[in-house]
């Protein structure tokens, strides 16, 4: 027990999942949550779920999940935290990053394009160590395994070039959902966060930049899942539009 116990406290993990409007691809979130905590015992994970601000099922269909398996895993804590209005993906991350209690917080899509095991083969590898590093996967890592639409790629590529030329960031792969960040810093980076759509995940990158964070990118495994609320055409000139903003917010 004694040896349990250090485990744990050696092996705390948070999981942050975001989500919006997604009861018809929760089922799939859960069953992979299951299988991942049933492999992963010496390991405790804080899972939280945050809900923002859902019109649907997703607030009652997480909640029954929780019920249903509160005594079922002895090495996870799983919470929901939910809001009325939707206020963005950055937003919903933020408040699940001031909500968790582990030193090593991982932030993953509720779709689970990267499945969470990715993050136990990142440990097992000796790929996260420095806890003054922030860890984030690339689908354009030369290591990495991804299903994707043709059009996904290009447009991620040229996401890549404007990113360079607005903000000289050189990050192969911001989007990514999947990321890992250790409490030592990320709680005073996200406090200092505006975007919280779109541009989000950009800001975060260059106050970890500013904030002397190592970023690391590491290769990974994604599939495209269907369903997905975003479009391709309509969401990227908004994202657009929020780095133009954000851009201009730097300059002043």
């Amino acid at each position: 027990m004694k040896k349990l116990i250090k485990s744990f406290k050696n092996n705390h993990t948070s999981i942050i999942i975001p989500l919006y409007n997604e009861e018809t691809r929760l089922d799939y979130c859960f069953d992979i949550i299951k299988k991942f905590l049933k492999k992963n015992q010496k390991f405790f994970f804080e899972i939280i779920f945050i809900n923002d601000g859902s019109d649907d099922q997703s607030q009652s269909t997480i909640r029954k999940f929780i019920n249903k398996n509160k005594k079922e895993f002895f090495n996870a804590k799983i919470k929901l935290i939910s809001y009325k209005k939707n206020l963005g993906k950055g937003y919903a991350i933020k408040r699940g990053i001031f909500a968790s209690q582990s030193k090593w917080i991982l932030t993953c899509d509720v779709d689970m394009s990267v499945l969470p095991e990715q993050y136990i083969i990142w440990k097992r590898k000796k790929l996260i160590k420095d806890k003054n590093c922030a860890y984030i996967a690339s689908r354009s890592h030369k290591n990495s395994k991804i299903k994707s639409k043709f059009v996904r790629r290009k447009l991620g590529g040229i996401l890549k070039l404007i990113l360079f030329n607005f903000f000289n960031l050189k990050i192969s792969d911001t989007q990514c959902g999947f990321k890992v960040f250790h409490s030592c810093y990320i709680k005073k980076i996200f406090n200092k966060i505006k975007c919280y759509d779109y541009a989000f995940d950009v800001e975060t990158m260059l106050l970890l930049n500013n904030n002397n964070i190592k970023i690391i990118e590491l290769p990974v495994t994604w599939v495209h899942r269907s369903g997905s609320k975003v479009h391709l055409i309509k969401d990227s000139a908004k994202f657009f539009l929020d780095l133009l903003i954000l851009k201009k917010r730097l300059l002043k």
